[in-house]
C-alpha cells in the first residue's frame, strides 16, 4: 500500500511545491466551533445542500436569504409545531425554490435535528463527538434517518458544518485506487466503504493530519491539473 508521502509529493509536483499545495488547503475543521453550532445552522445547511443537488448552486445562494425568511430562520423547535397549511402553502412561496419533495424534506429534517438534540443536547455535538474513524457510520445514519442526505450530499454536509471528513469525490477515488486499496469501479460497496475508512485511518495514523486535508491532496494527486473534483 503506498505512503502518503508518495501521494503528497505527487500532489506538490502538481500544484507549484510544497507551499503551492499548502496555500490550496481548507482551514483545519474546528469541532469545538461545530459543537456551539445552533441547532437552527445546521438545519439550514442541510437544506442548502439538498436544494443544491440538482439546481445551480449560484441560484440557490441567489435566493438563501428568502429561504430564511420563508422557513422561519430554520428553528426545529418552532418547524415541529407548524401545521400542515405551513408546508402546503411554502409549495407556492415565491421566495424558495418550489420544489415540493425537497420543501417537505425540510420538515422530515427538523424532526432529525430535533431528536438528535433531545438525545445530545445538541446536533453540533452529535456530530463533532461522533467518532472521527467511522465516518462511513456516520453517513449512514444521515443517509437513512435524514432526508435526503444520503451520498455526496451527506458527505459535503458534514464540510459544510465544519465536521473533519474525507469526501469520496471521483478523484479521491482513482487515488485510494492508484494506492492499492482494492475497490470497485462503480459506485462503493459497503466493503469498499470501509477499506476507503481503514485507509484514511491509516493515513490520518501516519501523518497526523486533518481528514480534510489528505481527502484534499488525494484529490489533487490525479486527475488533469485544475479540473480535480471538489474533495
Amino acid at each position: 500500500m503506498a505512503s502518503f508521502v508518495e501521494i503528497k509529493e505527487r500532489a506538490e509536483k502538481r500544484k507549484g511545491g510544497a507551499e503551492g499545495l499548502k496555500a490550496l488547503m481548507p482551514k483545519v475543521p474546528n469541532h469545538d466551533a461545530l459543537r456551539a453550532l445552533p441547532d437552527d445552522r445546521i438545519l439550514s445547511e442541510m437544506t442548502r445542500y439538498i436544494f443544491y443537488a440538482g439546481f445551480v448552486r449560484n441560484v440557490i445562494d441567489a435566493k438563501w436569504a428568502g429561504f430564511e425568511t420563508a422557513f422561519s430562520g430554520f428553528d426545529p423547535a418552532f418547524l415541529n409545531l407548524t401545521p400542515d397549511d405551513y408546508w402546503h402553502d411554502l409549495t407556492s412561496d415565491t421566495r424558495v425554490i418550489r420544489n415540493g419533495a425537497k420543501i417537505m424534506s425540510v420538515r422530515a429534517n427538523a424532526q432529525f435535528v430535533r431528536k438528535l438534540a433531545d438525545q445530545h443536547g445538541s446536533a453540533g455535538r452529535f456530530f463533532a463527538d461522533w467518532p472521527l474513524e467511522d465516518q462511513i457510520g456516520l453517513l449512514a445514519i444521515l443517509d437513512k434517518q435524514a432526508n435526503p442526505l444520503g451520498g455526496m450530499t451527506g458527505q459535503y454536509l458534514l464540510r459544510a458544518i465544519g465536521r473533519d471528513s474525507f469526501v469520496m469525490s471521483h478523484d479521491v477515488l482513482v487515488c485510494l485506487r492508484l494506492s492499492g486499496v482494492p475497490i470497485s469501479e462503480s459506485k462503493p460497496t459497503k466493503k469498499d466503504l470501509r477499506l476507503i475508512q481503514d485507509q484514511f485511518n491509516a493515513w490520518h495514523a501516519e501523518t497526523g493530519l486533518p481528514l480534510t486535508h489528505l481527502s484534499r491532496i488525494c484529490a489533487f494527486s490525479v486527475g488533469m491539473p485544475g479540473e480535480e473534483d471538489e474533495a
